[in-house]
């Protein structure tokens, strides 16, 4: 039987990125995980056909009892200092630290701006604190009437805009800082969703003790399938396929 510890998939532009992502989201260190190389990925030439390293990282232990769903998905990183020399990397960020909620606000409107959807309003704010060195994400919330584009498909294109916006407010500050974006709710009510769901394959795995498949879902959804039930005495979970068509099976324990 295979171990269903907690398991997150990163994609990055190379392997050390994606490891130094994954850890940053899961609010670990190095020693507390295992590395799975799923794709080196290639540079291409001239930049054409290109293609990202992909790897997976894997909680030791009783170490996934640190992560939450809220730490999230799959986009957070280490939140550090305003400046390098007034605080060590490693410290927590300030409930008070308008600062680095002024910059994510900015920059994510600025983002809404660009895409010509002037009418969303935008609400930030310092989350609470998560994992074992009480790290604090930032959120940023979208409201508006009609924001399904940026959601799109399984919510692809709000992951796009999170990715793209997280990398911008490091390079701002000169540091990497967990950012959490959601819109109209829609990471709340994807996650009950997630939760329910696989919650109701798994308890059809008990009646029929009988292994089942949820859908093909995104790293971060997966995650959540894998988190909430990480505790059950009575399965098991663990990821299968490549690329899209990757999903998550339970098992029922022996």
């Amino acid at each position: 039987m295979t171990d269903n510890r907690a398991t997150l998939e990163i994609i990055a532009p190379t392997i050390d990125e994606a490891i130094e992502k994954g850890l940053d989201d899961l609010g670990l260190s190095r020693e507390d995980v295992e590395v799975e190389i799923l794709d080196e990925g290639s540079g291409g030439l001239f930049g054409l056909g290109t293609r990202q390293a992909r790897v997976m990282l894997i909680v030791k232990g009783a170490a996934g009892a640190e992560v939450t769903p809220d730490s999230a998905p799959e986009e957070q990183t280490q939140p550090e200092a305003v400046t390098p020399e007034s605080k060590p990397e490693d410290a927590v960020v300030s409930q008070d630290d308008t600062y680095l909620v002024d910059v994510a606000h900015g920059i994510v409107n600025d983002l809404l701006l660009k895409m010509k959807l002037d009418d969303a309003k935008v609400d930030a704010y310092l989350g609470e604190a998560y994992g074992p060195q009480k790290r604090i994400p930032v959120h940023v919330d979208i409201h508006g009437d009609d924001l399904s584009i940026l959601i799109g498909h399984r919510g692809e294109t709000l992951e796009a805009l999170q990715y793209i916006a997280r990398l911008m407010l490091g390079k701002e500050l000169e540091r990497t800082v967990p950012l959490i974006i959601d819109v109209e709710g829609y990471r709340t009510r994807r996650e009950q969703q997630i939760r329910q769901l696989t919650r109701r394959i798994a308890d059809q795995v008990i009646q029929t003790n009988r292994r089942q498949s949820l859908e093909p879902m995104p790293a971060n959804e997966r995650r959540l399938a894998h988190l909430e039930l990480q505790e059950d005495t009575q399965v098991y979970t663990e990821s299968t396929g490549v690329g899209r068509q990757r999903k998550v099976i339970i098992y029922p324990r022996d």
